[in-house]
């Protein structure tokens, strides 16, 4: 992947004996792996890499399992995690204000959404980027007092500004969070994300595609 992950990602390769050089192109994506068969290697986005494992257009790739997860429609299903690489971790949480004292659980803020809709004639805003992790994490722990909002910007500035009551995000530290006057639920640990080498489970694998990924391994 491009970006803040691109570095540790090259390193993995070159720690098996692969050196990655990047290609001098007009975009810049493209580059080149040593050691391997007929390899045709991209330098992407983590959210483009994951919706192209998802997709089935991408045979194999480094990227975040958050974004894997949020955006297969079918979760695990749609992919194989091979390896956890030990590097880009965060957590996606459930957080509220720490002025919610009676709020410590997931089944704490839904007995709060009860009482909210019941005062408020309206339920609890929820504001994440991960819709789907977010509907799937909820609905296991049985909680509905709640309403999605897409949030397009800062998630965790969003109860200070009126915008949601309660947010879904990913942190590393908490520091943010903490900033922001808010707590993280205490059962309300999503995933403990990281980057991880993935392949597709909708892909074409031809028998130079799997001999590449078992030099990989």
């Amino acid at each position: 992947p491009k970006g803040r992950l691109m570095e540790h990602s090259l390193d993995w390769p070159k720690a098996r004996g692969f050196e990655v050089r990047q290609l001098v192109c007009q975009r810049g994506h493209q580059a080149q792996i040593s050691g391997l068969c007929v390899v045709d290697m991209r330098l992407l986005s983590a959210r483009e890499i994951a919706q192209g494992l998802i997709d089935g257009s991408i045979h194999a790739g480094v990227t975040g399992e958050d974004l894997l997860q949020e955006l297969a429609p079918t979760g695990p299903e749609d992919f194989h995690v091979l390896e956890r690489l030990g590097f880009g971790g965060a957590d996606v949480i459930v957080a509220v204000p720490q002025a919610w004292i009676d709020v410590d659980t997931m089944s704490d803020l839904e007995a709060a959404g009860a009482a909210f809709r019941k005062a408020h004639h309206r339920r609890l805003r929820v504001a994440t980027k991960y819709m789907r992790l977010t509907r799937r994490f909820f609905a296991a722990k049985s909680a509905g007092e709640y309403r999605l909002c897409e949030s397009a910007g800062a998630t965790e500035a969003a109860p200070a500004t009126g915008a949601a009551d309660v947010i879904v995000d990913i942190t590393s530290t908490g520091a943010t969070l903490k900033a922001n006057g808010l707590k993280i639920v205490s059962d309300g640990i999503i995933l403990k994300s990281e980057a991880v080498l993935a392949v597709s489970a909708n892909s074409s694998w031809s028998q130079a595609a799997l001999k590449s990924l078992s030099l990989l391994g």
